[in-house]
């Protein structure tokens, strides 16, 4: 048969398709529907007995239309997959974070004075006038002076005031302003005008020290000790009673010419106490304070003499004139009284009982020990 075929007047002339002229759909159909037609023939084609009989004519038309349907009602029911549509990406500009801000600190400044800023100490003698159970008449006005060294470390100035803050006020003001400026060191008289109640009684009022700020402090050990007034009134109002008033002008706790060492002292149980150095618990002790029998005793030890003097402060030639002894002295119901001493290194001196605490029995006393040439 010749492959090519010749045009006839009038005849229809179809270009054949061919891998230029489809597109890629079309050819991929052209192929599948060949390729199952080839199939379904070869697989006839297999199963032919080997004798040559007549078989009918296969209809290759009718078989490539029903490839091209079951094609096509397969391709119809594939999903049809949509492209993904990105997700728009916001372009709003997020809010930055804000500065951190400094924030400036102010530290106060620190007006609290130091722990040895305000601190006093008992004068020699505390009470320079009304000692203790001095006698007054009911209703009778008086004077009440003590001195104070300035153990601290700041100025006392006009700032600074007397305090009343337990027991009996007496008519006193609350409060009486420091008149003098007494420097580290120094001593100074304080004076309250007090008036005596009207009943008969024993009375006694506690003072302090005010600071600046208004904190109060005193004497003794922790600078917590009040300094006070003890009176007794007798007899009826309008009568008079001459007080016994005791005035001194010996030095105050400062050392001077002739001193060895003054000053004051908080004694407890068991402690031992340098009258050469006021100094308790260390070396060269002179007494001891014990409890003995439920009494306060101080007890000379080393060598140390001790003896009561009255309620009067002893001079050096009175101290050295008295039969002094080692034997221990009960001190219960000597407050307010004077002691003559000679200490281990043979030294004459005065112990004064300045205060004894009931409940705790903590012994607060002042020493002068003169300096023999």
């Amino acid at each position: 048969m010749n492959c090519r075929q010749n045009k006839t007047a009038g005849s229809t002339f179809s270009a054949p398709l061919t891998p230029f002229t489809m597109n890629l759909p079309q050819l991929t159909r052209k192929y599948s529907l060949l390729f199952f037609a080839i199939s379904a023939f070869s697989l006839a084609a297999c199963n032919m007995p080997s004798r040559v009989v007549a078989s009918p004519t296969l209809n290759v038309t009718q078989a490539y239309q029903t490839v091209e349907a079951r094609l096509t009602e397969a391709i119809s029911r594939t999903p049809t997959i949509s492209p993904t549509r990105p997700i728009p990406t916001s372009t709003r500009e997020q809010a930055s974070p804000s500065p951190t801000q400094l924030v400036q600190t102010v530290t106060p400044e620190n007006t609290q004075p130091s722990a040895d800023c305000d601190q006093a100490a008992p004068g020699v003698p505390i009470d320079v006038t009304i000692p203790d159970d001095t006698i007054l008449a009911p209703g009778e006005s008086f004077i009440k002076t003590w001195r104070l060294q300035n153990a601290g470390t700041c100025t006392w100035s006009s700032s600074y005031a007397l305090a009343w803050f337990s027991g009996e006020q007496l008519g006193a003001n609350p409060e009486v302003p420091l008149s003098v400026t007494t420097e580290p060191g120094q001593s100074v008289d304080l004076s309250v005008e007090m008036t005596a109640p009207e009943t008969p009684g024993t009375y006694q009022g506690w003072w302090k020290l005010r600071n600046p700020s208004g904190s109060l402090f005193g004497i003794g050990p922790n600078n917590d000790s009040g300094f006070w007034v003890r009176i007794i009134v007798e007899g009826t109002l309008g009568s008079t009673v001459t007080p016994t008033i005791t005035e001194t002008s010996e030095p105050a706790l400062t050392p001077t010419a002739g001193a060895q060492v003054s000053g004051s002292a908080t004694l407890q149980f068991r402690d031992l106490y340098d009258l050469d150095r006021n100094e308790i618990n260390d070396f060269g002790e002179d007494l001891s304070y014990e409890e003995v029998d439920l009494k306060h005793n101080l007890i000379p030890i080393d060598n140390t003499l001790l003896a009561a003097a009255g309620s009067n402060q002893p001079s050096m030639t009175t101290c050295q004139g008295m039969n002094l002894s080692s034997e221990p002295v009960t001190v219960d119901n000597l407050v307010g009284n004077y002691f003559c001493y000679q200490t281990n290194m043979s030294l004459p001196g005065w112990l004064y009982i300045n205060a004894l605490d009931p409940e705790n029995g903590n012994l607060n006393v002042q020493i002068f020990t003169w300096l023999i040439p």
